[in-house]
């Protein structure tokens, strides 16, 4: 029985994790959605299946390195080969340094580059011996400058864009796509909608990311030749500031 190809996204949520994983499941990738709270994947595992794709959801704490191989390991036996590895996890907590905790610094970090060691590697085991695969890291403005009052988030994203460069200069002479995005905008979702109305007002104007639209960006570095691969791929709307 030959098994289908496996899009793993880490950090399926509601926007950008869940659009990229209802684009891959549309090309015919069985997609594998992993969160925290494996429970609340459960309206986006019913609309790709309803749809006609095939998703499994996941719980599962990217931070616990047991917890990864035992997902890995799962996928890869059970349902198929991860062709594409979309890593989607934020940790976009503001605080003053003043302010700053030691527990909560790390914890940011944990999730928004540890745990992305973790998945990649884990990852890049299988993808290895097959010589092919894609892997794709969420970055954000975070990830070129740091804003005030962002340290935590900052050093995060600046370390998952270094992991990204060295995995990309490792990967690449094996088979395997490595590239980096950076999301430099406010994104639909309903944090944005709720929180900063203002800003949410500007989607008629198209001045907010569209999760689809960035999906579609995703699924158009899986697609790439390998003599014309990107690595880094930067999306903002027209209308933010450089």
């Amino acid at each position: 029985m030959t098994q289908q190809k496996v899009a793993l996204i880490i950090g399926a949520g509601d926007a950008t994790g869940g659009a990229i994983a209802k684009r891959f499941a549309k090309e015919g990738y069985v997609a594998c959605c992993v969160r925290r709270n494996g429970d609340k994947l459960s309206p986006l595992i019913d609309e790709i299946v309803e749809d006609g794709g095939q998703a499994h959801g996941f719980g599962c704490d990217a931070r616990k390195e047991e917890d990864v191989q035992s997902l890995v390991k799962t996928i890869e036996s059970d349902i198929g080969p991860i062709e594409a590895f979309i890593f989607n996890i934020g940790a976009n907590v503001p605080s003053s340094i003043f302010d700053e905790t030691a527990r909560k610094y790390f914890k940011i970090w944990e999730m928004g580059c540890f745990s992305a060691f973790l998945t990649a590697r884990e990852v890049a085991l299988r993808m290895k011996p097959r010589g092919q695969g894609t892997m794709i890291f969420t970055g954000a403005t975070a990830s070129t400058r740091g804003s005030a009052n962002y340290a935590a988030f900052a050093g995060s994203k600046h370390a998952l864009k270094a992991l990204a460069q060295s995995v990309a200069r490792e990967l690449g002479p094996l088979g395997i796509h490595v590239a980096h995005v950076i999301v430099d905008g406010a994104i639909d979702t309903d944090f944005i909608r709720t929180n900063f109305p203002e800003r949410y007002a500007l989607k008629e104007k198209a001045g907010i990311l569209d999760p689809d639209h960035i999906a579609e960006n995703y699924w158009h570095i899986h697609t790439q030749p390998k003599d014309a691969w990107t690595f880094e791929l930067d999306l903002r709307p027209w209308s933010e500031n450089w």
